[in-house]
């Protein structure tokens, strides 16, 4: 008995002594485990009832009456019901409480007393799921993981890339075969040129074309034009360029047609297509119209094109990442159309409601808060959707101009030359030298 005492005053010692700031600091995961945890949980046990009063989340017992003679008889005064929750369970970046809600509650008022989690509890952040009816999960996070983001590890598999860190720790990983089609958006300095550059980069190693619409003369893709099958650096090369693009699509289909095959992977690897991700950046610059006739007929030719793409090439092997800065309904019915069709969505940081909304007002309004709440101090961190129809705060990996540059020279060999882009583009051309 005096051994395991005199240990434990040790270790109690070493702790004073600066033991627990230095765990702290080489091993996070450790100190969150051995200090953290435990004082956390504490909280979370000691405040539930409290902070469950005070925001609405308990329900009152009806209060038992009977029939003596002809008078009611009035119990007890209404009693609160506490919901039922879970001991916290620690994870490695914070612990989880699963809460049965009453009968009549929804996971609404569970969302709107996050910040009273927050700060009861004294942690980074409180996140509220519903896994099942009449459940939520409420997350609490010791501190920030997107602060300092490590890379993950995802498994390498065709038209996935690893771009960065989920705050729940995962990966961040855009998968165009589970998820054919995405809407990024972000202000100047919010971190989507880095996530378009980092996906072009995971990319740029595996099988596929990939084709640039960039109408900004070029300025963010053409860096990466060596690994380009195909570039549009004009609205009007991106009209050629959508229309050589439909042209493909319809040698896919009658390829699939003619092997009674429903899409692209269903066809031998030897018939198999190459997959081609098409790349949009600022793609207001296809709707915007100068006033002029032949300025409307160009915007309407990209509208109708991007729409038949997007409907139809997910099967095909065709991927549209549609990025801009202002996404908004002001643009054209078009817009709303092609955005109802991008299963995937990215919000940075935006300058307008109306942005975040287009972006993600369909999926989850509180999505739309927390994309709003992103400051300019947090460069690359986004608010992404999921498979599961849910959402996350995550971040993206920055590359340096090198490190870009690099990429593209070592896989520049493996460009795909796709025959019907290239002669569109160059009949263009040639009409405009005529």
């Amino acid at each position: 008995m005096s051994t395991v005492l005199l240990a434990l005053g040790t270790v109690v010692l070493l702790w004073a002594l600066g033991g627990g700031e230095l765990l702290r600091r080489r091993c996070p995961v450790g100190h969150w485990y051995i200090a953290g945890y435990p004082s956390a949980a504490l909280r979370v046990w000691s405040t539930w009832r409290r902070v469950a009063l005070l925001n609405d989340l308990t329900v009152n017992r009806r209060p038992p009456r009977a029939l003596l003679g002809g008078l009611v008889v009035i119990g007890d005064a209404l009693r609160p019901v506490v919901p039922r929750a879970s001991l916290p369970r620690a994870t490695r970046l914070g612990l989880t409480v699963t809460v049965r809600m009453c009968p009549g509650q929804t996971p609404a008022v569970y969302r709107a007393a996050a910040e009273a989690f927050t700060h009861a509890w004294k942690v980074h952040a409180v996140r509220v799921t519903s896994p099942e009816r009449g459940m939520v999960r409420i997350a609490a996070l010791a501190s920030d993981p997107l602060a300092s983001p490590g890379l993950a590890m995802a498994p390498k598999t065709l038209l996935s890339a690893l771009v960065g860190i989920g705050e729940s720790g995962g990966a961040w990983v855009i998968d165009l075969l589970d998820v054919p089609h995405w809407l990024v958006t972000g202000a100047t300095r919010s971190g989507k040129s880095t996530l378009l550059a980092r996906l072009i980069a995971e990319l740029s190693p595996q099988d596929v074309a990939l084709v640039g619409i960039d109408c900004k003369g070029g300025m963010e893709l053409g860096p990466f034009a060596p690994r380009l099958s195909a570039l549009a650096a004009s609205r009007r090369e991106a009209v050629a360029l959508l229309g050589g693009l439909l042209i493909e699509l319809h040698q896919r289909m009658r390829l699939c047609r003619g092997h009674d095959a429903r899409s692209i992977w269903e066809l031998s690897p030897k018939l198999r297509p190459v997959p081609v991700v098409i790349i949009v950046d600022e793609v207001a610059e296809l709707y915007l119209s100068d006033g002029t006739r032949a300025g409307r007929a160009e915007s309407e030719q990209c509208s109708a094109m991007l729409l038949r793409l997007v409907q139809l090439g997910g099967a095909l092997g065709l991927h549209l990442v549609v990025a801009g800065q202002r996404v908004g309904s002001d643009l054209g019915p078009g817009v709303t159309a092609l955005r109802a069709q991008l299963g995937g969505r990215i919000c940075h940081r935006v300058h307008d409601s109306g942005t975040a909304e287009m972006t993600l007002g369909d999926l989850d309004k509180d999505a739309v808060a927390a994309a709003q709440s992103i400051t300019t101090e947090e460069p690359g961190v986004a608010i992404r959707t999921g498979p599961d129809g849910g959402w996350e705060r995550a971040r993206s990996h920055r590359l340096t101009p090198e490190e870009t540059a690099g990429t593209v020279a070592r896989h520049a060999s493996r460009t795909p030359h796709l025959p019907t882009l290239e002669s569109a583009l160059a009949g263009m051309r040639e009409g405009e030298e005529e």
